[in-house]
């Protein structure tokens, strides 16, 4: 049988992949990463994850409006977003969320663009993709109190395990990036080991975030099966366990399928 990685998060639409997709695609699939995740945060980026996702096998769309873009983010904006998300090829509203690291200044607004994402995920019932940054309580809070029907995942988590349950408990699932092969990144490691097995994914979040042994370098879909190969280290087990693992999570929570081994 076939091993496939699922990269759940990956910017393949970012300008240093788009004028040579089918080369980036052609390593990932030379590391067995088959399935990804095109996931835009504005307006650019969220029609190339459309254009993207309707021509290669494998590949989704997750579109929404990024917490940094938020003075771009204009009505006009949401409103084209809301006809997007119509594509058969979106699989989530993303990445949507807060951040506090750069910009203090529009709390208000980013909190209000988070929630008039959220009630179009709820709208067309969807699941999220959920961005933070220096806003972790702040997050949690506000997901709390904006329930979202679809559920969704906290895309590369990095709290320690006491803010995992927290997000857990809402229904959220946890993702882990290349920082999970970080040697001093002990707190997310105590994570990775103690998330239950089906509410966990692997992503690169490329092209940044690149995972060891080339971190400092450009990141890409491929490297998804080193983020694999270090949870599969923490978790003890092997690397074929945890594509399999993950790839059946990510395609329950975004393309709806039902792990049968369950029913």
């Amino acid at each position: 049988m076939m091993t496939t990685i699922y990269d759940s998060h990956t910017h393949l639409n970012d300008d240093v992949f788009y004028n040579d997709i089918p080369a980036y695609l052609a390593r990932a699939h030379h590391y067995d990463v088959r399935e990804m995740n095109i996931v835009g945060s504005d307006t650019k980026l969220n029609q190339r994850a459309l254009e993207l996702a309707k021509t290669y096998e494998g590949l989704h769309a997750v579109i929404g409006w990024h917490p940094e873009e938020v003075l771009q983010a204009t009505q006009e904006q949401l409103d084209l977003l809301a006809q997007q998300l119509t594509d058969p090829t979106v699989v989530a509203v993303g990445e949507i969320g807060l951040d506090y690291y750069w910009d203090q200044t529009h709390q208000r607004e980013q909190q209000a663009l988070l929630a008039a994402q959220i009630e179009l995920a709820n709208q067309f019932k969807l699941p999220i993709v959920v961005h933070t940054r220096e806003a972790l309580a702040e997050t949690y809070e506000f997901l709390k109190s904006h329930p979202v029907m679809a559920g969704g995942v906290i895309h590369s988590f990095s709290g320690d395990w006491a803010w995992a349950k927290r997000f857990l408990a809402l229904g959220f699932d946890l993702s882990f990036s290349g920082v999970a092969s970080f040697h001093k990144a002990t707190e997310l490691h105590a994570v990775a080991q103690r998330v239950p097995a089906d509410r966990f994914f692997v992503e690169t979040d490329a092209p940044y975030l690149t995972p060891m042994p080339y971190r400092g370098k450009q990141n890409e879909p491929g490297f998804t099966n080193l983020v694999a190969q270090a949870v599969a280290e923490l978790r003890q087990t092997d690397l074929a366990t945890i594509a399999e693992l993950t790839t059946t999570n990510a395609r329950r929570l975004f393309c709806k399928e039902v792990d049968n081994a369950k029913d």
